[in-house]
């Protein structure tokens, strides 16, 4: 019989493949998502149409920096290499620690994970990222950034919700 290699303690080496998978499975399926919802708002609203949906109007935007427009002044490729450099390291790390995360942490490092990348995927063109989502008290933002957020948020809870090793809990 083959002893199956471990990545850490109780997690073989075929199920924390398969997290690293899943998690970044998900995280393209909701980059993609994204991308056609931006695809889709770009071509209804492009002519200046707005939507009013009572708190929310829907209007197109677009965001040449990044995060409520900080760096909209760098030249693009500044902001390219930039968040491209902090998605790589983001995947990395989700990657390589997704076999010891709760399953929280995980869905909140998919989410974080794919709307980083629909962003970057959709600011490559050079003319900034298609926001469509506007409050009158936020600034305008889309789907890839409700990613963003919640998945940060799901993280953070994941982490300080899991068990803690060593402690007998």
């Amino acid at each position: 019989m083959r002893a199956e290699a471990t990545v850490r303690p109780g997690v073989p080496a075929r199920r924390a493949r398969r997290f690293r998978m899943v998690l970044l499975l998900w995280a393209a399926v909701l980059a993609a998502s994204d991308l056609v919802v931006k695809a889709m708002a770009e071509a209804l609203l492009s002519t200046g149409a707005t939507t009013d949906l009572g708190p929310i109007n829907i209007r197109l935007l677009y965001n040449l920096g990044v995060a409520f427009s900080l760096g909209a002044d760098l030249a693009p490729w500044i902001v390219i290499a930039a968040t491209g450099l902090i998605i790589a390291a983001l995947t990395w790390y989700t990657v390589s620690t997704a076999p010891s995360m709760t399953g929280l942490s995980r869905a909140g490092s998919a989410l974080l994970l794919g709307g980083a990348t629909g962003n970057f995927i959709d600011r490559l063109d050079g003319h900034g990222v298609v926001d469509y989502l506007h409050s009158g008290w936020f600034p305008t933002f889309n789907l890839a950034d409700v990613f963003v957020t919640t998945g940060v948020a799901l993280l953070v809870m994941g982490t300080i919700l899991s068990p803690r090793a060593g402690t007998g809990d």
